[in-house]
């Protein structure tokens, strides 16, 4: 009896001892993998924390960041727009739609900024011109993508038949020409060098405010997609109504003749902005840079894709966007205007077109969310 007990007991002291034994194995075997876990996310996270840190990093001395986490903003934009179309027989047209006034609610959220105007000159007219926004900022990088697409309300602004213009083309003047249609959709990606004292956001999102006056160099890259379309036959008819049929049949250039074309253009651009503080909270900004932009057409290639084969120095043209703007930020209210050209150039053999728009924007908007 006192045997059978002895070995219970051992037996007993010998499981609960192999039970502990595996359970310090398994807590030995488990604790270095919940580490290297741990560890693994805690170092990701402190890589992508410094990474957002850094690239928002800012000079106080010049900058003031942002307080607020959100904004909402009201703008009045009018826009102003050419396309100029020539040929080398001296067809020369320039056409201009109506200034637009468009009014439209935009929000923000840190460095994303979202909007939508709404044409109210011409919401009853049938016009199909809409336009589409979209800017993402910080202090190193920029992004805008964008789309575009012109109405139906052309004017013809200017004429010239001849290379030395002696044909009188002042009745075309102002006639309406409802026979070109464009569309541009693409993105611009920009850099600024001296990102920790100069401050692009500042003059043309406001979320951030420039106290002490600064420049920078810019650099960038940009891909737009042209559409381009042009009645023939309406403006044959146009020419031959108000200057005759015969100087129609001889002077206009059957060049003209293409429905559509599309291009591609991509472009690297350099630059230079400058903010100047003149006053406590205002800010008056200006910034130009010019690209040089490589632009394939579909005609260029009877290929479904590009190959080195289609590369032509021909292709090459200077593009350019300026930027210029004033505004009054004292981080919680801010309301100001700024003004956006851009010119696009389209050149071959025997014809050449010449895009310019540009809009003048107004306005008034207020921060909230305090951070934290």
């Amino acid at each position: 009896m006192y045997l059978k007990r002895t070995i219970a007991i051992l037996l007993s002291v010998l499981i609960s001892g192999m039970s502990a034994m595996a359970q310090t194995t398994a807590d030995t075997i488990s604790t270095p993998q919940k580490y290297r876990h741990k560890t693994f996310f805690r170092v990701v996270g402190r890589t992508l924390g410094r990474f957002i840190r850094n690239f928002s990093e800012v000079d106080t001395n010049y900058i003031e960041p942002q307080k607020f986490n959100y904004t909402a903003m009201v703008q009045n934009t009018n826009t102003y727009e050419i396309y100029r179309i020539a040929t080398t027989m001296g067809n020369d047209f320039t056409f201009a739609p109506l200034p637009t006034f468009k009014l439209g609610p935009y929000l923000g959220w840190r460095w994303i900024f979202l909007g939508y105007t709404f044409d109210l000159k011409n919401i009853n007219s049938g016009d199909k011109r809409t336009e589409f926004d979209l800017s993402i900022y910080s202090s190193q990088l920029g992004v805008d993508l964008f789309y575009r697409k012109t109405g139906n309300d052309y004017k013809i602004s200017k004429a010239q038949l001849d290379t030395e213009g002696k044909i009188n083309t002042r009745p075309l003047n102002g006639m309406n020409y409802d026979g070109i249609s464009v569309s541009i959709k693409g993105f611009n990606m920009y850099y600024i060098f001296n990102h920790k004292r100069f401050s692009y956001p500042a003059a043309f999102s406001q979320s951030t405010i420039q106290r002490k006056s600064c420049g920078s160099a810019l650099c960038g890259i940009g891909y737009t997609r042209h559409s381009l379309s042009v009645d023939w036959e309406k403006l044959y008819n146009i020419v031959a109504e108000n200057l005759g049929e015969e100087t129609a049949e001889r002077y206009m250039d059957p060049e003209l003749k293409f429905k559509k074309i599309n291009y591609t253009d991509i472009s690297l651009s350099g630059g230079y902005g400058y903010n100047w503080v003149f006053a406590r909270n205002w800010l008056a900004a200006a910034s130009l840079s010019l690209a040089l932009g490589y632009k394939s057409s579909s005609s260029d290639t009877n290929h479904s894709t590009f190959t080195f084969k289609d590369f032509s120095f021909h292709n090459f043209n200077i593009d350019g966007v300026g930027r210029f703007g004033i505004v009054w930020n004292n981080m919680r209210w801010y309301y100001g205007a700024n003004a956006i050209i851009h010119t696009y150039n389209y050149h071959k053999s025997k014809f050449s077109t010449n895009n310019i728009f540009g809009s003048l924007n107004i306005y008034v908007g207020v921060n909230f969310g305090r951070m934290k």
